[in-house]
């Protein structure tokens, strides 16, 4: 019922008079609930349904959020964010003698939960604990005693187990830009690399290998997020019968996900924020996230295509039963990644010119 539904709207619209009426009528009625922000909350109560699932969504992830703040975790999203915190705090210039006198406390009993939660089969993020730990004990270190807040934030520290037997390529506190690693990567290399990626929709018939798939995971965490928190995570599927099942729903696959080797859904998660404020940060941090992923594919010779995923709820339903999604947890968009076919033919889509998408100190009078 629903295609033929779509089928006669998409028909219909095809004749030029019935899509002027549609646009006319259409402008009439956001000419008055888009002229300002009373009209737009009846409107929203109108159409409730129009932005109900992620309303939800957020509600039930602060829900999450706060029902996890006593349970270990794999990773935990409110010691991530607080760690950050301090080490703006060090970073600062000048640098206060003391700060955090507000959440250090706060931080520990965080940092507590963490490793006395760890242990054979918790899966808990051994460099998340090393890197808390890290900044926690630099923290403390450049904060001079005397301060009761801090004191007792200190002592209830050195009273914890220390994590150990991780080891990572570099500092896990704050550290000199001069002794960031340089690549010897050019201007030049990296818009040849922009231009060499290009949506591809058509692939050779054989498998991705997972380690290239992790590879390019590996640059792609390396994009910023907010206080450090990752609020997504990336599906993968290569199995035939998944892959087949997965990139049947979304529309943007429509004339090519039967021939897609490994598709990714990529999930932000709502339930690591305890405030609406941020519920934009999974949608963007995933976004900055898998642009480092697909260029780095390029640079393994695999090609990827993104697929829009609208919020769509007839599709929402069917992928949070596909995949067993909660409702804090929502799909961002999917990606197809594979072997390019060198026949493949590739859209060229040139961009805005810079003239258009750019100002300089455009301010309002």
């Amino acid at each position: 019922m629903l295609k033929k539904l779509k089928k006669f709207a998409k028909d219909a619209l095809a004749v030029p008079q019935v899509r002027r009426a549609y646009e006319r009528t259409t402008l009439g009625v956001l000419e008055v609930f888009g002229s300002n922000r009373p009209a737009a909350t009846a409107y929203s109560v109108l159409g409730l349904g129009t932005f109900n699932r992620e309303q939800y969504g957020i509600l039930a992830g602060r829900r999450a959020y706060y029902r996890n703040l006593s349970r270990a975790r794999h990773s935990h999203v409110e010691l991530r964010r607080n760690v950050h915190r301090l080490e703006k705090g060090i970073l600062m210039e000048p640098r206060r003698e003391v700060f955090a006198r507000d959440y250090i406390e706060e931080t520990v009993d965080f940092y507590g939960l963490a490793v006395r939660g760890r242990g054979p089969g918790t899966g808990i993020d051994d460099v998340e604990l090393r890197w808390a730990d890290a900044v926690l004990a630099e923290y403390f270190s450049v904060v001079a005693p005397g301060e009761p807040v801090v004191d007792r934030a200190r002592a209830a520290y050195e009273a914890l187990p220390k994590p150990d037997g991780v080891v990572v390529d570099r500092p896990l506190f704050p550290y000199a830009q001069s002794d960031i690693k340089r690549s010897d990567v050019s201007y030049d290399d990296l818009l040849a690399l922009a231009h060499q990626r290009r949506s591809v929709r058509w692939f050779e018939d054989r498998p991705v290998p997972r380690e290239l798939i992790d590879k390019a995971l590996v640059v792609g965490r390396e994009a910023p997020t907010a206080c450090n928190r990752l609020p997504y995570e990336f599906l993968v599927f290569d199995d035939a019968d998944a892959v087949q099942k997965v990139a049947s729903i979304p529309f943007g696959a429509g004339g090519y996900g039967h021939q897609i080797p490994t598709v990714i859904v990529v999930k932000g998660r709502f339930d690591s924020y305890f405030s609406p404020r941020d519920r934009h940060v999974p949608y963007v941090d995933a976004s900055l996230a898998a642009m480092g992923f697909m260029l780095a594919l390029e640079t393994l010779g695999l090609s990827s295509s993104v697929i829009n995923w609208p919020d769509f709820e007839p599709l929402e339903m069917k992928m949070q039963k596909t995949l067993g999604l909660a409702p804090y947890e929502r799909v961002v968009f999917l990606i197809a990644v594979g072997y390019p076919r060198p026949d493949a033919l590739v859209a060229s889509s040139p961009k805005k010119s810079l003239d258009v998408m750019r100002s300089f100190n455009a301010l309002a009078e």
